[in-house]
């Protein structure tokens, strides 16, 4: 086995000798740095080494999994979500789930289990749970039903719990490798570092990511308090090769990090960056306008640089927010529907101003069964800052009143169950049309519907008839000509769609047999009214702009999503959309809190290593000091003022 370690790169040697010494480890690499590639190295080589062990692989996406499925193809690899895989070794034991989802939510320092706002939940509460506890893509407490939130608070009470579960699991895997470990939820890595000590059973925890690369919320994002020299620390081995960005984008990258990690081009003469022996030297610039036309820097960059935005699979330019990119891409009324809804969000300040009472232990507000929405607004009397009436406000704008008016009289009881999601609308994001989907939805069923007409379109357009005849809800007969004939008749039809609503085009496509309304859509509309009503009204041309953009094919991306993914051409553009999490103008100044400037030089750093030839930044009016700063990063002859530009 030594002379096969030795054609191991130097990274995976050092995984191995920590491993020989039963030392946790943490591979660290940068972006493009081929964490992946190690990874894949390091699971055949434990199972190569330790034929009879199972090795367990968890990430963050399904996608992942897929690919890393695909490398390694062993009896011996189980590869999952992380949520999957928490899932499969705590499900069967369904008293324990019981108890601890009961403990959770009369733990009033937990916020994501409630079953009741106001009493205890009793112990023997699930005793007639007749298919026990589940987990599904929805939570449903009241019926023993978890999602992802609530399976990551669960798993860490169980294996906090009962040792007896961690010396399972090892038990089980010998080596348990965990990818992207920076985007993975603070309590799973307790579990796995804290709780799994309660075991006295041995096995290999491997934690494979980079902390620069840590833009989601609820992610742990580095490993700080966890790593060390001691033998029951984790054994750091940083990567520092990058095979992905050419020397320019390479040399920004670097000056952007605040990890110490330093990377350098990759000495592999068939890196993707390498021609001939040598890096490539790509292109980096920084863009700035006083008038904010992103039209302008879009012809700037194919005029000058041979830029193609019609190529979804080349070219990316890189928002804040799918809201930012909403308007651009043509879906702005279905973007405010599910996400900005102001009776909705009325409703909720109510549920907030609830728990705010019942956590700072304020006299309740009684609300009685047969309390009108209407009559509970009234009951709280919530103002915003100026001490104006939200109810006021919202009434004298003639649109919110009309939405108003359909539920104030219905009963608060059902009007709080109202949920409006933008991940209902937008999930499933792929950056280009050959991505594949994946699995778990978030999408609601009125959205998947119209996917389902507006696919039938698509293939169709594309003369794609086998995969169009196998989807579509028509009986075509073989041999009848005449139904054929009425088949292109009414397919044509709907395609022209025009001015129809959406609502119009869903009976269109049932009515001519192309896309039938099944018992899904009925119960949506039943249960979901609300919401129905407000989609029903836009033009379905809209929906087909978002169609576009959610299959991949438009130039659009949002700057979370991107990650993992790479492309020649990146246009990032340096707009907050209002998201105060995020600040690029204070980023630049240095005068953000810590947390804000962390937060957007990652995601900056994550935008800019995504190109694999030629980046792009583009930023509206900066001041004096945001220019110099961006002259100190991309150096002076990249610095260009379209204004400028005739």
């Amino acid at each position: 086995m030594a002379e096969e370690r030795l054609t191991l790169e130097p990274e995976v040697q050092e995984i191995f000798q920590s491993i020989d010494k039963g030392r946790n480890f943490l591979l660290s690499g940068g972006a493009g740095s081929g964490k992946t590639f190690s990874l894949v190295s390091v699971i055949r080589q434990a199972i190569l080494e330790n034929p009879t062990s199972k090795v367990a692989c968890m990430t963050y996406t399904n996608a992942a999994v897929k690919e890393i499925e695909e490398r390694v193809n062993h009896k011996n690899l189980n590869v999952s979500t992380i949520h999957d895989f928490l899932w499969d070794n705590i499900k069967h034991f369904q008293k324990e789930l019981k108890k601890a989802i009961i403990s959770l939510a009369n733990n009033e320092d937990v916020s994501k289990i409630s079953i009741d706002d106001t009493n205890l939940i009793p112990e023997n509460y699930y005793n007639n749970l007749e298919d026990g506890i589940q987990y599904k893509e929805y939570v449903r407490l009241s019926d023993g039903i978890i999602s992802h939130d609530e399976l990551l608070l669960v798993a860490n009470y169980l294996f906090d719990n009962y040792p007896k579960l961690s010396s399972i699991v090892k038990d089980k895997y010998k080596f348990i490798f965990i990818d992207e470990y920076q985007d993975t939820n603070k309590t799973i890595i307790e579990t796995f570092l804290i709780h799994f000590k309660k075991s006295n059973k041995k096995n290999i925890i491997g934690f494979f990511g980079d902390a620069m690369q840590s833009i989601y919320e609820d992610g742990i994002g580095n490993l700080d308090e966890y790593k060390g020299n001691d033998a029951n620390k984790v054994k750091e081995i940083p990567k520092k090769q990058n095979r992905r960005n050419p020397k320019s984008i390479i040399t920004l990258a670097n000056k952007l990090r605040t990890d110490g990690i330093k990377q350098e081009p990759s000495k592999d003469p068939n890196a993707p960056n390498m021609v001939n022996g040598v890096v490539k030297q790509g292109k980096v610039l920084f863009l700035y306008s006083t008038d904010g036309d992103i039209g302008k820097i879009e012809k700037f960059l194919q005029e000058n640089h041979n830029w193609n935005f019609q190529n979804s699979k080349q070219t990316k330019e890189l928002n804040l927010t799918h809201n930012l990119i909403a308007e651009k891409a043509g879906f702005r009324t279905l973007m405010d529907i599910y996400d900005s809804d102001p009776i909705i969000g009325l409703k909720t300040d109510i549920l907030n101003k609830i728990k705010d009472n019942k956590k700072n232990n304020k006299p309740a507000i009684e609300i009685l069964e047969d309390d009108t929405f209407d009559k509970v607004i009234d009951k709280f009397q919530l103002k915003n800052r100026q001490r104006e009436l939200k109810k006021n406000i919202l009434l004298a704008d003639p649109t919110q009143l009309q939405l108003y008016n359909q539920l104030k009289d219905k009963l608060f009881s059902e009007v709080r169950k109202i949920y409006l999601n933008k991940d209902s609308l937008i999930d499933d994001k792929k950056q280009d049309k050959d991505d594949e989907n994946k699995k778990g939805s978030k999408r609601d069923n009125l959205i998947k519907h119209l996917f389902k007409i507006q696919n039938s379109i698509s293939l169709y357009t594309n003369k794609q008839y086998n995969d169009f005849l196998r989807i579509t809800d028509f009986r075509i007969h073989i041999k009848s000509i005449a139904n054929k004939r009425q088949l292109k008749e009414n397919i044509d039809n709907l395609i022209n769609v025009g001015e129809k609503t959406i609502e119009e085009v869903i009976f269109d496509a049932h009515e001519k047999g192309i896309c039938l309304i099944d018992d899904k859509l009925i119960i949506f509309k039943e249960k979901n009214e609300y919401l129905y009503n407000r989609v029903k009204d836009v033009k379905f041309s809209e929906f087909q702009k978002l169609y576009e953009y959610l299959e991949g094919q438009t130039p659009f991306s949002t700057q979370h999503k991107t990650k993992g993914t790479e492309f020649d051409n990146v246009l990032v553009i340096l707009d907050n959309g209002g998201w105060n999490n995020y600040n690029f103008e204070k980023m630049f100044l240095g005068t953000a809190t810590q947390s804000v400037l962390e937060r957007t030089q990652k995601i900056f750093y994550v935008c800019c290593t995504r190109a694999k030839e030629n980046l792009a930044v583009y930023f509206h009016n900066p001041d004096a000091k945001v220019i110099q700063k961006a002259t100190d990063w991309f150096e002076k002859e990249n610095i260009i003022d379209i204004d400028n530009i005739h």
